[in-house]
C-alpha cells in the first residue's frame, strides 16, 4: 500500500467510502474530492461501478474531475470496456463531466449501441460533448439508429443529444421520418420540433407528431400551418 493510503486519514477515508450508511458514503466523496490526491483514483473508479446511491455516485464524480486529467482520462477509458454496465456508464458521465476530448476514440459505436439503456445514453451525452469538429454528422448518422429505442426517457435523451448537435442532424431527420416503421418517425419528427423549438415539450412533441402521422402524410403540410 503505497503512503498515501497509509495515512491514517485517508485510510479512515477509504473506509468511510465503503461503509453501510449512503451518508457516510457520501461525506467521504466530499472530504476526498476537497483534499484531492492521485492516489485515490482507482478507488474511486471502483467504487463508481458498484455504489448503489445516485447522489454519492454524482459526489464520486465530482471528487474524480477534481485530479489531474493525464490520471483520470486513462483509468476512466478503461473502464469503459469493463463487463459491468453501471461501470461503463458511471465512467462515460464522468468523461462529460472532465470534457477532455482526448477520450473521444474510445466512444465506440458499440458504447452508442449498447445493449443497456443507461449506458447508451451515458454515451450519447458524453459523445455530442466531445466529438471534434467536422465528425458531427457521422455521430448524428450513428445516433439516429437509435430512433424509437426504449421508453420516454431513453428517447428524451436521445433526442436531446441530436438537438446538441445542431442543424447538422437535419438530413438525418429527414431519413427517420421516412421510415417504414411507426415509432422511428415519430421519435424523429418530434426530434425535429424541439430542434427548431428548443422550449417546445418532448410529450407535446411526440404527440403532435404522432397525430400528424395518424392524418398521413397528404395532412403534414396542413397541420403544420
Amino acid at each position: 500500500m503505497n503512503a498515501t493510503h497509509r495515512n491514517p486519514q485517508n485510510t479512515r477515508l477509504l473506509d468511510a467510502l465503503a461503509a453501510q450508511n449512503s451518508s457516510t458514503r457520501l461525506a467521504a466523496a466530499l472530504a476526498v474530492g476537497t483534499r484531492p490526491e492521485p492516489d485515490f483514483v482507482d478507488v474511486l473508479v471502483e467504487r463508481c461501478a458498484i455504489e448503489p446511491d445516485f447522489f454519492v455516485r454524482d459526489m464520486l464524480t465530482w471528487a474524480l474531475t477534481r485530479l489531474p486529467t493525464e490520471i483520470t482520462v486513462p483509468r476512466l477509458r478503461a473502464e469503459l470496456r469493463s463487463e459491468r454496465a453501471q461501470a461503463r456508464s458511471q465512467a462515460l458521465h464522468t468523461l462529460s463531466k472532465i470534457g477532455d476530448r482526448n477520450a473521444w476514440p474510445s466512444i465506440t459505436r458499440s458504447l452508442l449501441h449498447d445493449a443497456d439503456d443507461q449506458v447508451a445514453r451515458s454515451a450519447w451525452r458524453a459523445a455530442v460533448l466531445l466529438v471534434p469538429d467536422g465528425e458531427q454528422a457521422e455521430l448524428a448518422a450513428q445516433l439516429a439508429t437509435q430512433f424509437g429505442r426504449g421508453d420516454r426517457e431513453v428517447q428524451l435523451s436521445l433526442s436531446r443529444a441530436l438537438v446538441a448537435l445542431g442543424t447538422v442532424v437535419e438530413p438525418v431527420l429527414r431519413a427517420a421520418r421516412a421510415s417504414h416503421d411507426p415509432t422511428v418517425r415519430a421519435h424523429a419528427s418530434a426530434t425535429e420540433r424541439l430542434l427548431f423549438d428548443p422550449d417546445a415539450g418532448f410529450d407535446l412533441a411526440v404527440d403532435e407528431a404522432r397525430r400528424v402521422l395518424a392524418l398521413g402524410p397528404d395532412r403534414e403540410e396542413e397541420t403544420a400551418c
